[in-house]
């Protein structure tokens, strides 16, 4: 994993966790890989991969089994994409709005585009 400068490292390694569990690698009550392993995998000090844990249990997408290690909270997938969705709306949409209009784009041409890439995407998911 390279890690940005422009984010905290825990943080990254969270949206990595989450990123995992929404692909699949990951399932509802499966456990994921240790802190030590995790941290030994990426070059960091367990304490950073122990942070990022600490977050994801405090907001319900991970549970510890005291002993034997983390696991997947049930609705965690739920979780994950509401907190992406608030995220965006909240963080993104504003940059992407002012964009459109200082670039004088089309509301027609952004769903004209929109709506291609909708078509691409459930054909590439067939």
């Amino acid at each position: 994993m390279i890690f940005k400068d422009s984010k905290a490292i825990y943080l990254q390694i969270s949206d990595e966790i989450c990123n995992e569990i929404l692909s699949g690698n990951y399932a509802e009550n499966e456990r994921i890989t240790s802190v030590r392993e995790y941290a030994a995998m990426l070059e960091v000090n367990p304490n950073t991969v122990m942070r990022s844990y600490d977050m994801l249990q405090q907001q319900n997408i991970i549970f510890n089994k005291r002993g034997i290690g983390y696991f997947v909270s049930r609705g965690a997938i739920k979780i994950i994409k509401q907190m992406r969705k608030d995220s965006f709306l909240k963080n993104d949409v504003n940059d992407f709005f002012q964009q459109i209009y200082s670039l004088n784009i089309s509301k027609e041409r952004i769903m004209e585009m929109y709506d291609k890439f909708v078509e691409k995407m459930n054909k590439k998911n067939k």
